[in-house]
């Protein structure tokens, strides 16, 4: 029995039209809800990213404001820019495009962005929050991962999840989202990584089992439980001479080899990668909402 293909492209559509009728809500309110991006740099596929962002403002509603600094810029000026935005009561969202300049540290620059307005998810606030279950503004792509199975009508509750990868930015956060109680979570979590003895026995018993790990076409069929739920969040470009592009792009999980074992799974592309734009959008709503107490 093939699996059935869960439609990411579908899913973020219906969750950023959400994102708009939210947006128009409160600019009825006096509230319109403002994203800041900021580029240092000209990393070809960050600007690509930086550009897809503002398009989902446009069509959610959200204003939108593109700040690039070139990539010689200093760190102490990347962090007066945060601090004037953070000052900026019109400003709702924050986000710094990564991967920065090497002079850069991640970190410091991650830290200096205030929690209110991190619609990354990714400050250290925001990350304690989510561990113990406080509302938050979470990261996007594992946000997302809970709606892509829960409107694709499969239960999470009493489930057993298993997450492959242990990044900060994905795995981490994954882990504390499953666990937390709710409809879209309530799961028994386990994290695999690198350093984990016999993977496939543990991530054959997953009910729910996201691949998380940056290494191309991954996970077999031979690692999987019939009828699992197989989320793939990896993205990652194959050489293949005769695509016209020169390359493919594949998944953490071998798709054609798994599909016929999972019950549901995602593809890519079009499967976990549009979630993080549309759930972006939700989170920009959400920080206009809470930093006006509505």
């Amino acid at each position: 029995m093939t699996a059935k293909i869960i439609d990411g492209k579908k899913i973020a559509e219906e969750i950023r039209q959400e994102a708009k009728l939210e947006v128009a809500e409160l600019v009825k309110q006096g509230i319109q809800p403002c994203l800041v991006v900021i580029l240092v740099g000209e990393n070809p596929a960050s600007k690509a990213y930086v550009g897809s962002k503002v398009r989902a403002c446009q069509e959610t509603g959200i204003k939108s404001l593109k700040i690039e600094m070139a990539s010689n810029a200093s760190e102490a000026e990347l962090m007066d820019e945060i601090d004037r935005l953070n000052a900026d009561d019109t400003v709702h969202g924050i986000l710094v495009q990564l991967p920065l300049p090497h002079h850069m540290d991640e970190e410091r620059v991650t830290e200096r962005i205030s929690p209110a307005k991190d619609v990354d998810g990714f400050h250290p606030e925001n990350v304690g929050k989510l561990s113990i279950g406080i509302d938050c503004l979470t990261p996007c792509t594992p946000s997302g991962i809970p709606e892509l199975i829960t409107r694709s009508g499969i239960s999470m509750s009493g489930k057993h999840a298993v997450v492959i990868g242990r990044s900060n930015i994905v795995g981490k956060p994954m882990m504390n989202i499953l666990v937390q109680k709710g409809a879209k979570a309530n799961c028994t979590v386990t994290c695999c990584h690198s350093g984990t003895d016999h993977l496939a026995n543990y991530t054959r018993q997953a009910d729910i089992l996201i691949a998380a790990i940056g290494v191309p076409e991954f996970v077999t069929s031979e690692m999987v439980k019939e009828g699992a739920t197989v989320i793939d969040v990896g993205i990652n470009r194959v050489e293949d001479p005769a695509h016209s592009r020169g390359y493919r792009l594949v998944g953490d999980v071998d798709f054609d080899d798994v599909k016929d074992t999972a019950g549901a799974i995602t593809p890519v592309p079009g499967g976990v990668g549009p979630m993080t734009v549309a759930m972006l959008m939700k989170n920009t709503a959400k920080a206009a909402r809470l930093i006006h107490n509505h």
